[in-house]
């Protein structure tokens, strides 16, 4: 462990009560769920259709079925426990040092910690929403259906509030993050290879005193960074004190 790094991001969370953490796929990595881009991601995984591709608006509406048994097989992962990492960032909020977290991950874990301020920029899985009338429906709801789920109180089809390849990010969504990330003092940055896009460009609103990568693999940020840990994010974070402010 880098024990002099870890000790410069305590000084810096120490000093400072507008931190915001921005997330990927790697934070939930610790709670068993995959990521993507990895050597071992999904993206690396051997289908007959790339999820990239199953994954995507127009793969939704022309092949709907297939797109729920990819669904409910890879992206639902109702048994996955919040980590350290996700555990950590609720104490900081609730200590009233964190202002936001801006997540792409789609898992929940995040408010599952007991975080507050979290900011799902490609949605939740614990979201799906009738095309006709809009109710929403939990995922343990899609779990217990079978092929294409339509709506109990009007037929409607189902979709996952989670944006696909081809949609754009919630607009409002997206205006709060730049808000969040623009009025921060320390950027946490952490399980994000930073080359999605246009999420990674929000990076560019911080106008803070400190940007910290936390991430196993080097990303195009590296330079740009005060520092950057190589570590497990849970591994990181949970030596990480949080002292209330005062």
């Amino acid at each position: 462990m880098e024990t002099e790094k870890i000790k410069q991001l305590q000084q810096w969370v120490d000093q400072s009560d507008r931190i915001v953490f921005f997330g990927g796929a790697g934070v939930s990595t610790e709670s068993g769920i995959p990521d993507f881009r990895s050597q071992d991601g999904l993206y690396h995984q051997q289908y007959d259709v790339p999820p990239e591709t199953i994954l995507s608006h127009t793969y939704f509406e022309r092949h709907t079925a297939e797109f729920y048994r990819f669904y409910r097989n890879k992206m639902i992962c109702l048994t996955a426990k919040p980590n350290a990492a996700h555990k950590k960032l609720a104490e900081l909020e609730q200590a009233g040092k964190l202002l936001a977290v801006v997540t792409q991950n789609i898992d929940g874990l995040h408010q599952l910690a007991g975080s507050r301020s979290v900011l799902e920029l490609h949605g939740s899985v614990h979201r799906n929403i009738c095309q006709v009338c809009g109710a929403v429906y939990d995922a343990e709801w899609i779990m217990m259906t079978t092929g294409v789920p339509h709506c109990d109180k009007c037929g409607g089809r189902v979709k996952p509030d989670v944006v696909l390849y081809e949609e754009s990010l919630p607009e409002d969504t997206l205006t709060r993050s730049v808000n969040a990330i623009a009025n921060a003092d320390l950027l946490l940055v952490g399980g994000t290879s930073l080359t999605v896009y246009p999420a990674a460009g929000l990076l560019r609103y911080f106008r803070g005193e400190h940007l910290v990568l936390l991430n196993r693999d080097a990303t195009p940020m590296d330079e740009q960074a005060d520092l950057c840990i190589r570590e497990p994010i849970g591994k990181v974070l949970e030596q990480i004190q949080v002292r209330d402010q005062a």
